[in-house]
């Protein structure tokens, strides 16, 4: 290895004595090394030691420089050399420009002008009454080989005083032009061995002078905090929180809250959305990015151009193996929608689904045009050979749903199986009472009672041999209830005219059977009464071929409902949206030292990123989601109505969730303390497992930190961070009395538990199926462009001709659907960097020196590999209907363990994609 060593040389150039590496100047001096005069850096292959205790150097002559530092003078207690190895990651994607860069600042680094970084030591300096502080030294000397190419390694050494205490924090000032990512300092100081953990970027003195500051691995509560750091360690937070003004910019890492103003834009009439977080459209806040406003008027937040991206804080941006397999499912998407788009130019006509056949297609060559005659000649040739040439790119994948039996999206048993086992768990309920009573006003919405009565119920009861009182009684009948959250919103959607969709409010009412299947006994489409009618369907399944054809048909829009209260409620808003303010308060009120930070740090990788771009391309006016899903430009609106009806933290964790939704009853003797109403739900039973696991971690290692039971309320920086996350990250819910307290460490874990759980088992159930069980469009269409025909109504008669017309005509376009596909494919790909629940020791264990703490990780990824095992056998169970079967996907959404890809199982840290 290649090492620098600093020497000094007198005014004449001669003379030239080792010196010890801190400087002599009493005032700040500039970080410029130069190479003759003051400092040259000597490389060699060994190093000669210095006497400097005896204040000579080797040759035996006096080194006449007096120390440099006040306590130095005060109390010359001799030297000791210190060694930092730094460990830099190099960029995986570089530009030719960049390579040249590259070895440019190689060369300023081993020259000592790439980087220069400072030891605090945890000890007081009696006379500046903050921590003693070594020179600002340079990094120097060539890189260290390393095995692995990623990474390089440089030297710097340190004489510091022999009573200088134990190193807690490094000062690093980035002196290129370009940023550093700094992955992790090692200190060696005699036999100890101190980890400086890094991970992040290092911003260019030339974008901001101020230094970075990184802690070492040990963790501290604020009231342990060693006195030398404890001034550092405000420091750092304050420097994070910002000011609240300007625009950021993207070496920033500044953490402030927002509200979504800037999903819409106001200058296209086709893009106006309101803004949401405000009292008449409540919505958790995002991360401030400070974009000017468009008007005074009205706080719009200019979207910038296409291709700028959102500002998020520079650590939370998509690293290189993320970005592109990201843009990897862009391109893919691109190439998806290119060919349609071009057809349906051509045609003027967004083609809809004919034959089954189309849809076939799709998982063959993917080509989609109109069958009409060959087109060999001119234009046509021309868009045929696009066709040919991009068949391969164009492929997709069969999903899971229909892999080994393509019919079983028709079956009743597959429609309610799903409710309990597919993509979208986490809404059915127990039907407690009859009839089904609305909570919206009777002087707009009518009579509160719904159409599906006792009498129609319990007629379909019979059918399995059982009274009405006895199903009860038995528990057996459960609800999936999207009333009341979309019938506000029904006549709006109805009245789109740019790009027209269909939709009712539903109700649905299943049957979970002896034999162990859940069946839908009876559906009530509503839309918004008239002065002539109450304008409530009611649908049951029949055996001649109308009422099958409209029983499907019903079918279908309870499929689209379900798949859009999915991907605005449940996924979006409740994972992604309601994750961010837990992430901005982490990062302005704990300290990275402080062991709740390190806990939740591996939840909280690129959820930033990922819910920026989405703000950008997906939930925004005219994205993806409006242009592919029932709610259309309401759709972010009906997620605030969601979020101001439904939400509330309290009841985001999976027991309590199953409780209010009469899903588990509390029974202490039972696992997780409630006991599952049906056994064979596989969401909450393998649900329930990760839940423990998590709970058991966190149990643990709370009570390892806050021993005390006065540490939970004496922990400013704690008291900060959850008092932010209510009044501030989700400021428009600061007032309701649900908010747990924190006063215990009881207190604490179910809060820790709640926000893991989500950023990972619950974010995983509610993703990574999304193309497994959408990617077939008939199984779950995200949108629905016709209503159900009735005897009067024009299109009837088309109906009883060609139901099959009626029914596919009914799903999204060709184009539609190929967008969605190619968006539900990417976001449910794991990328190849992807960090899983299960090794979570690995992640953690760079963060911790405290054994009993690796131990708590160790015996976590132990307890999740039996999980894996449990879920498997699970699987494997022929009595458990919902999990197994002829042609069935095993439900593995749960399962801990995944390869990158669209696998349809794997539970990551955090909600990354």
């Amino acid at each position: 290895m290649f090492v620098a060593s600093p020497v000094k040389t007198n005014s004449y150039g001669a003379g030239l004595v080792r010196f010890p590496a801190f400087p002599v100047l009493p005032r700040r001096r500039q970080h410029i090394v130069p190479l003759s005069r003051k400092v040259r850096a000597v490389i060699s292959r060994e190093e000669k030691t210095v006497d400097q205790e005896d204040g000579k150097n080797t040759n035996g002559s006096l080194v006449s420089n007096p120390p440099a530092f006040p306590w130095q003078r005060s109390k010359y207690t001799g030297t000791k050399t210190v060694i930092a190895v730094v460990k830099i990651r190099k960029k995986m994607r570089e530009k030719l420009t960049e390579r040249v860069e590259h070895q440019l600042e190689l060369l300023m680094k081993a020259i000592g002008q790439g980087m220069l970084i400072q030891l605090v030591s945890e000890e007081i300096d009696p006379e500046t009454g903050s921590g003693r502080k070594s020179s600002e030294t340079p990094v120097l000397g060539l890189p260290k080989a390393r095995n692995d190419s990623r990474y390089l390694e440089f030297t710097a050494n340190f004489t510091v005083p022999t009573d200088f205490g134990k190193p807690g924090a490094i000062l690093v000032t980035n002196l290129l032009s370009s940023e550093i990512c700094l992955s992790e300092i090692i200190i060696r100081d005699g036999s100890d061995t101190i980890l400086f953990p890094g991970n992040t970027w290092i911003h260019s003195r030339n974008d901001n002078p101020e230094g970075r500051i990184i802690f070492s691995s040990h963790t501290w509560l604020p009231s342990e905090t060693p006195a030398g750091i404890k001034e550092l360690r405000e420091k750092d937070l304050t420097s994070v929180r910002g000011n609240g003004e300007g625009e950021r910019k993207p070496h920033e890492r500044i953490y402030d809250y927002d509200i979504y103003n800037d999903i819409g834009d106001p200058r296209k009439k086709d893009r106006v959305r309101p803004i949401l977080g405000v009292p008449e459209r409540p919505y958790p806040r995002r991360c401030r990015s400070g974009r000017p406003l468009l008007s005074t008027d009205t706080p719009f937040e200019s979207r910038g151009k296409d291709k700028d991206e959102f500002y998020v804080p520079r650590d939370e941006v998509f690293e290189d193996i993320k970005r592109d397999t990201f843009r990897a499912g862009r391109f893919k998407a691109l190439f998806h929608n290119l060919v349609p788009s071009i057809a349906a130019a051509l045609s003027n006509l967004d083609i809809p689904f004919t034959c089954f056949s189309d849809i076939d297609r799709l998982y063959k060559s993917d080509i989609v045009l109109r069958h009409t005659e060959q087109k060999d000649k001119g234009l046509g040739g021309f868009i045929d050979g696009i066709l040919n040439v991009g068949e391969t790119l164009l492929r997709y994948d069969t999903p899971a749903v229909i892999k080994w039996d393509r019919f079983a999206w028709l079956r009743d048993n597959e429609f309610g199986r799903q409710a309990l086992a597919g993509v979208n768990p986490v809404n059915i309920e127990l039907l407690k009472e009859l009839p089904i009573r609305s909570k919206l006003d009777p002087a707009i919405y009518g009579s509160p009672e719904s159409a599906l009565t006792e009498e129609l119920i319990g007629h379909e009861v019979l059918h399995y041999g059982m009274t009405l009182e006895q199903a009860f009684e038995e528990k057996r009948l459960f609800l999936l209830d999207y009333h009341d959250m979309l019938l506000p919103f029904v006549d709006k959607i109805n009245s789109i005219k740019e790009d027209p969709r269909k939709t009712y409010a539903s109700r649905t009412i299943f049957f979970y059977s002896k034999a162990g299947a859940l069946r839908p006994l009876a559906i009530e489409l509503s839309l918004p009464p008239t002065p002539e009618n109450e304008n409530k369907f009611v649908y049951a399944h029949g055996h001649d071929a109308t009422t099958h054809w409209i029983w499907k048909l019903a079918k279908a829009h309870v499929c689209s409902n379900d798949a859009g209260v999915h991907q605005l409620v449940n996924h979006w808003l409740r994972t992604h949206a309601c994750m961010e303010p837990y992430i901005i308060a982490t990062n302005r009120q704990l300290s990275s030292m402080h062991p709740v930070y390190k806990l939740l740090h591996p939840h909280m990788r690129y959820t930033l990123e990922i819910n920026a771009r989405a703000r950008k391309s997906l939930i925004n006016g005219g994205g993806i989601i409006e242009s592919c899903f029932t709610p259309g430009k309401y759709a972010m609106e009906l997620s605030s109505a969601a979020y101001k009806s439904m939400w509330r933290f309290d009841m985001e964790g999976l027991p309590a969730d199953l409780v209010r939704r009469g899903m588990a009853e509390e029974d202490s003797s039972a696992e997780c303390g409630v006991k599952l109403v049906i056994e064979d739900y596989p969401y909450a039973a393998d649900g329930l497992l990760i839940w423990k696991a998590i709970k058991n971690l966190v149990e643990s290692y709370v009570k390892h930190f806050y021993s005390d039971p006065d540490s939970i309320t004496s922990d400013f920086e704690l008291q900060a961070w959850w008092d932010e996350i209510k009044n501030k990250g989700h400021y428009d819910k600061k007032d309701e009395p649900w908010w747990p307290k924190l006063n215990t460490t009881q207190d604490l874990s179910e809060i820790l538990t709640n926000m893991i759980w989500i950023a990972s088992g619950q974010h995983a159930a509610l993703n990574f199926g999304q193309y497994p069980f959408g990617g077939y469009v008939p199984n779950r269409p995200t949108l629905l462009r016709k209503l159900i025909p009735h005897e009067n109504d024009p299109d009837y008669e088309m109906f009883m001709r060609n139901p099959q017309y009626s029914f596919l005509s009914s799903l999204p376009t060709q184009l539609q659907a190929t967008k969605v596909m190619a968006v539900q494919e990417t976001l449910s790909t794991h990328s190849p960097d992807e960090e899983y629940l299960i090794d979570l020791k690995e992640n953690q264990r760079r963060w911790f020196q405290d054994e009993e703490v690796v131990k708590y990780f160790s015996k976590f990824t132990e307890e999740l590999e039996e999980i894996e095992k449990k879920i498997d056998n699970r699987n494997k169970d022929k009595k458990l209907k919902n999990r197994t079967g002829a042609g069935m996907p095993p439900y593995e959404l749960l399962i801990p363990t995944s390869p990158h890809g669209v696998t349809g199982r794997g539970i990551p840290n955090s909600i990354s994609i």
